[in-house]
């Protein structure tokens, strides 16, 4: 089977579970209902107009549009520097990873103008934003990728 499959198809499972989980709690939760799960996670259901953290979550529509160009661009990026580099397989799964998370949010952005966010953490009144299977896989990629930054280069990657 060739390589890009491999990383092509961790991609698609993330988008899957990203998809099926957020339709779950679509399916059982209204707008900002919690679910306490014990003491410092809750199940959740908002909706994130905007990037991280809902950073320009309330800029007034035009970020959805920015958000999903950016997201479209970080694609077709992903994909290019997957096929260029299918032989480095910590760089290829970090890409995947990312590749999967920036599909499962892009397809929320298009679809629904918002981002399904359902994961809560929290310590008494220290909270973590809610996140989603897609923002865990794209923070797990990115840590992928930093560790990948760190490898010494190969002999043949020098010359």
């Amino acid at each position: 089977m060739p390589k890009q499959f491999q990383w092509f198809g961790i991609s698609t499972i993330v988008v899957a579970l990203d998809l099926y989980t957020k339709h779950l709690v679509q399916q059982a939760f209204e707008y900002g209902e919690h679910l306490t799960i014990n003491s410092f996670f809750d199940l959740v259901r908002y909706h994130n107009e905007g990037a991280a953290f809902s950073f320009l979550a309330n800029a007034g529509g035009w970020q959805k549009w920015f958000f999903t160009g950016i997201s479209i661009v970080a694609v077709v990026l992903i994909t290019y520097l997957i096929l260029k580099n299918l032989h480095n397989k910590l760089f290829c799964l970090g890409l995947a990873l990312v590749l999967g998370g920036a599909i499962g949010n892009l397809y929320d952005r298009i679809t629904l103008g918002y981002v399904v966010d359902f994961l809560y953490f929290h310590y008494r009144e220290l909270a973590w934003p809610a996140f989603n299977v897609a923002d865990s896989a794209i923070c797990v990629g990115v840590g992928l990728l930093l560790l990948d930054s760190f490898k010494k280069p190969t002999e043949s990657a020098v010359k």
